[in-house]
């Protein structure tokens, strides 16, 4: 895929555009602002340090690579021009090369507008394109995130208790499956 491809126009359920895209180098600045206000909210994401600008500019000119070679497929929702959303997955290696592991983050005031159930579907319908399974590992604690990824069909197929401590608390991780993206 190309950078800055577009997959979806759609309109959120407060009537505002969305446009759903592959990334492009200009979104540097807004991806940055978008993970780094959500490791300020302390969501219930992986990430829990700020990133520079310098560390947020490697990681999408690594992205941008894979995203070329179809190595992943990498997403980000955009409102009034500016970046809202971010979500994707990179397709695992050896073993695991069936298997695109998705992960996704929302700024806030942008959620429970239907633009991540959004979001999701696109990622579905793509993974038949580059032949993987789909599956997401998430925080227990992330009761948003759950919903929408069972809304979508995912299941809750494993559980690693404890795995995370956040905050001073021990958090499981719920692996979750689709089984109608299966090879």
């Amino acid at each position: 895929m190309k950078a800055g491809e577009i997959l979806k126009k759609f309109n959120a359920k407060d009537g505002k555009e969305v446009i759903l895209r592959t990334p492009q180098w200009e979104d540097v600045d807004d991806l940055r602002e978008l993970i780094n206000s959500l490791v300020e909210e302390q969501a219930e994401i992986y990430i829990t340090q700020k990133f520079t600008r310098e560390e947020e500019a490697e990681w999408l000119l690594k992205v941008l690579k894979r995203l070329e070679r179809n190595e992943q497929l990498q997403l980000v929702a955009e409102v009034d021009k500016k970046v809202i959303a971010s979500s994707g997955f990179q397709i695992q290696g050896g073993t695991e090369e069936h298997i695109g592991a998705i992960g996704i983050v929302i700024r806030s005031g942008f959620r429970d507008l239907g633009i991540g159930t959004e979001i999701m579907k696109t990622l579905i319908e793509k993974a038949a394109f580059f032949g993987v399974k789909v599956t997401v590992n998430v925080l227990a604690s992330n009761r948003r995130a759950i919903h929408v990824y069972e809304k979508v069909g995912f299941f809750q197929s494993d559980v690693i208790p404890k795995k995370h401590l956040r905050q001073g608390r021990l958090i499981d991780e719920i692996i979750m499956s689709k089984t109608d993206s299966e090879k």
